[in-house]
């Protein structure tokens, strides 16, 4: 949203800030029913709308949709804080929206998840965040998954019967509905000079040694003679005794195992 001054149809240049003491007095009015109070706290937190979306511009075309789900994410926070909680209203709504702003990224998702597994990877985050508060740390897919069975048990009715799910199931269901990741990702930018994911990344079976000896063994192998090349590719591609390729090319056992160990001999040589 680099350069953007104007958000669905709203100038953020002019968009209100307001003071711990206004929000407080905002909530309490808010609370009580107050309706003004309540447009008047959604309109003087939406710069804090603003900066959530910034860390998923990337990730959607459409600033403006971005910012109306996170203005959803701000009402539900507004519409659920807890006056009773000591805990600044800013550090209850961003979570909040964050979480909006993810659900609508998940369902827009260019890779298309099964409406099932869909359904249980959101029970199974719900479960995670109320485990997660209670234990003060992140639970582990058992027990999630024994969290999860069990709310569907409370809510069965008579009658019906209840696919118990593992947390192997949880596991890929939250797998599934992970937000991808483009290697193009920046990790850390100093001075303008970016470290993007795939700068992080490499493949040890593909590296410059393994590149090397392959280059130096494609080399060695071109300077046998074709017999060689033939005795070499059955035993070592095809995986064939020397029984098998003496019967093959024609000639004894002995040759095939004369003619094998010298053909090695010539390219340990050469590399």
């Amino acid at each position: 949203m680099v350069g953007k001054v104007e958000v669905s149809g709203i100038n953020t240049a002019n968009l209100k800030v307001l003071t711990e003491k206004e929000k407080d007095d905002l909530l309490k009015r808010t609370k009580m029913g107050d309706a003004k109070a309540r447009e008047e706290l959604i309109s003087g937190n939406l710069r804090l709308v603003l900066s959530v979306i910034q860390k998923f511009t990337r990730r959607c075309d459409s600033p403006d949709d971005l910012f109306q789900v996170g203005c959803v994410g701000l009402i539900k926070a507004v519409d659920h804080f807890d006056l009773d909680q000591n805990v600044k209203f800013s550090t209850y709504a961003v979570p909040m929206i964050i979480g909006e702003l993810r659900r609508y990224l998940r369902d827009n998702n260019m890779i298309r998840v099964s409406r099932s597994l869909r359904d249980l990877a959101y029970r199974a985050l719900t479960e995670r965040e109320i485990l997660t508060g209670q234990l003060g740390q992140e639970p582990n897919p058992e027990q999630i998954a024994e969290a999860v069975n069990r709310r569907a048990r409370a809510s069965l009715a008579e009658g019906e019967t209840l696919h118990e799910v593992t947390p192997k199931e949880v596991s890929a269901a939250l797998d599934a509905v992970l937000e991808p990741v483009s290697l193009f990702d920046p990790i850390y930018t100093d001075g303008g000079d970016s470290i993007y994911l795939m700068d992080q990344i490499c493949d040890h079976k593909i590296c410059d040694e393994g590149w090397i000896e392959n280059l130096a063994l494609e080399e060695a192998v071109k300077g046998l003679g074709e017999r060689e090349k033939t005795i070499l590719n059955l035993r070592f591609y095809r995986g064939k005794t020397q029984m098998e390729v003496a019967g093959e090319i024609g000639i004894s056992q002995a040759q095939v195992s004369r003619l094998e160990k010298g053909a090695l001999h010539r390219i340990r040589k050469q590399m």
